[in-house]
């Protein structure tokens, strides 16, 4: 059960790496080559974003059909577990929502240099006339 969780951590620290590697200063010959690989890779990269969205739905359905511990009839250890276990789901859950919102930021973040360097481009040829 954990491998699903750790895959999506080390997509998340990926994406993450990504975003900050987008967003730093660099020259445009090296920043337009970089864009351009992201831009490449993003696409088989989606299926991050059904994979987050079956986790979350999992997480929900766990959370529907969990135990409930509350009032004496459970013990000490119960009660630290039930915790313990909605805990994870929440880390989980904010796992899953993060793995979305980065990988759209590296999306709206390549489709700004895009668009950056077909007005540039657009900026020259009428510089040209």
């Amino acid at each position: 059960m954990a491998l699903q969780w750790m895959i999506l951590a080390y997509v998340v620290a990926a994406e993450a790496a990504v975003a900050i590697i987008l967003t730093l200063p660099s020259p445009k010959a090296i920043k337009s080559r970089i864009t351009s690989l992201v831009s490449l890779v993003l696409q088989p990269s989606l299926f991050i974003i059904p994979f987050s969205a079956f986790q979350l739905l999992d997480i929900y359905w766990k959370n529907e059909h969990r135990l409930m511990c509350s009032g004496e009839t459970c013990t000490a250890a119960e009660r630290d577990r039930y915790e313990k276990s909605t805990y994870k789901a929440q880390r989980n859950a904010v796992l899953c929502v993060s793995a979305c919102l980065l990988y759209w930021c590296i999306y709206r973040i390549c489709k700004y240099h895009r668009n950056i360097q077909s007005m540039e481009e657009v900026e020259k040829s009428y510089k040209e006339e």
